[in-house]
């Protein structure tokens, strides 16, 4: 079953938001838009499992070049989840499948269990 985060008109360039789409009460995954590119991600650090965000929706360096984890300040890039700095250098985010279905965002429900 596909659930809807939010409207892709919703996700600015070099910005990004966190969902709970499972209804948990903490973000479990977060969307971003870089270089045009929507992408999903888990809302988890491979350095420790540990929430990215330092705030609500604050995943994304100031500048909207790197994903920052602000627990250790690790480095991904938005385009592939790929830590470039830091303590899980190598690593990568875990990236969650998404479509586009009339202007919305969705994810698989299946991907998220």
């Amino acid at each position: 079953m596909l659930i809807a985060l939010c409207r892709l008109d919703e996700l600015a360039e070099g910005q990004s938001r966190g969902f709970d789409p499972l209804q948990q009460g903490k973000d479990s995954l977060f969307a971003l838009r870089s270089e045009g590119v929507v992408r999903v991600y888990l809302n988890s650090c491979p350095h420790l499992d540990v929430p990215l965000q330092y705030r609500k929706d604050r995943f994304m360096s100031a500048d909207g070049s790197r994903v920052v984890c602000y627990a250790h300040g690790a480095q991904f890039l938005p385009s592939s989840g790929l830590c470039v700095y830091g303590p899980c250098l190598g690593e990568r985010l875990h990236a969650v499948g998404c479509v586009e279905r009339d202007g919305w965002l969705m994810v698989d429900n299946a991907d998220l269990l």
